[in-house]
Parts: structure tokens; sequence; C-alpha cells
């Protein structure tokens, strides 16, 4: 039976998109696999391309538009049904990181904490992650005062302050509090 691994990255920062990964793995196992939290940068990087020369691998991304527009959960689920759709095979039962599932045609289990329990759900969670910190540290080039590069577009002290001197970029989720009250500030 196919299965594929699902997970995301990205829905608690203040910039930049929600990415989902979905992975189905090869025959043969690929050492290391876990949540990607728990692994080094150097680590998820090569584990990331082992994941892509070796397994069938589907991304799916909502942006900042869509995460504004329709709230980040949904677009969390978009972003996951997209990535399942982008496999290039059709898996017979999908394993979802988490306590919720998007509405689908797919056999599938929510499973929480799931990216460390399968290995299919934590090859997802590798390349969620390095997929959308990539993104992340293409667009400090363009921002380069929020510190993107090292924070990822979460809420910390270097992005807040920057947010608070420089208002928002349009990669900023404008429906996320901090970032609507900084708009607040800099249309007054």
């Amino acid at each position: 039976m196919i299965v594929a691994g699902v997970d995301e990255a990205g829905r608690g920062p203040l910039a930049g998109p929600v990415v989902a990964a979905a992975v189905i793995l090869c025959d043969r196992p690929i050492a290391g696999l876990d949540d990607s939290k728990k692994l080094s940068a150097k680590r998820r990087a090569e584990l990331e391309a082992e994941i892509r020369a070796h397994c069938v691998v589907g991304v799916g991304i909502a942006d900042v538009a869509e995460i504004d527009r329709i709230n980040i959960l949904q677009a969390t689920m978009r972003a996951m049904a997209r990535a399942v759709d982008a496999l290039a095979d059709s898996p017979a039962h999908v394993l979802v990181d988490g306590n919720r599932l998007p509405q689908w045609g797919y056999s599938a289990e929510a499973v929480i904490g799931g990216d460390a329990l399968h290995p299919c759900i934590s090859a997802a969670s590798i390349i969620a992650k390095e997929t959308r910190d990539r993104m992340m540290r293409d667009a400090a080039r363009a921002h380069p005062h929020f510190g993107w590069d090292r924070n990822k577009g979460y809420g910390t002290a270097e992005h807040m302050a920057a947010l608070r001197t420089h208002g928002p970029t349009p990669l900023h989720r404008r429906s996320f509090a901090p970032v609507a009250q900084a708009e607040m500030v800099f249309e007054t």
C-alpha cells in the first residue's frame, strides 16, 4: 500500500507563506529521519537531498494573500491538499501530522506528534521546513531589516523592532495581530 506522510512549516510566523510537503518513502530506508525541529540545519539539508533524490515528493504552498483571506488554518489545509495532489503517485493512505485533516478524497488519518512517529511524516516535515526556510532566506535579501534569514519570519525581538521601525512588507500577514497593529501605526 502506498502511504504518504504530510506535514507543514510556517503556521506561526508573522511573514511568508505556509508550506506543506507530502512524501512517499522509497523502498530503501533513509537513516536519521526525525521531526525537522529536532535536527540541525546541516542534517536537515543532507536529509532533504536524500529524500528528494530517492522518494516521491509533493509541495504545496499558500501565500500571504491567501492566508489573510481565509485564515492560517484553512490556508494550511489547502497547502496540504496541494502537496498531496502534487505527488507523482497517488497514495492509498495519507498520514498527516497534527489533529486535523484537509477535506479531500484521500483515505487519511491525523497523527498528533506524527513527525516523530512515522518516517514518511518526518520526511515531509524536513521537506516543508527546508523549502520554506529557503524561501525566507531569499525574501531576506529584499527585506534585510527583518532578519528573516535567521528568524524565518517568526516574531523575534529583532523582527518586531524592524516591524515597528519600517512597517509591514507585502510578505507580512496582515491578519496577524502584531502586523495589523504595526500597520495601523504606519497609516496614521
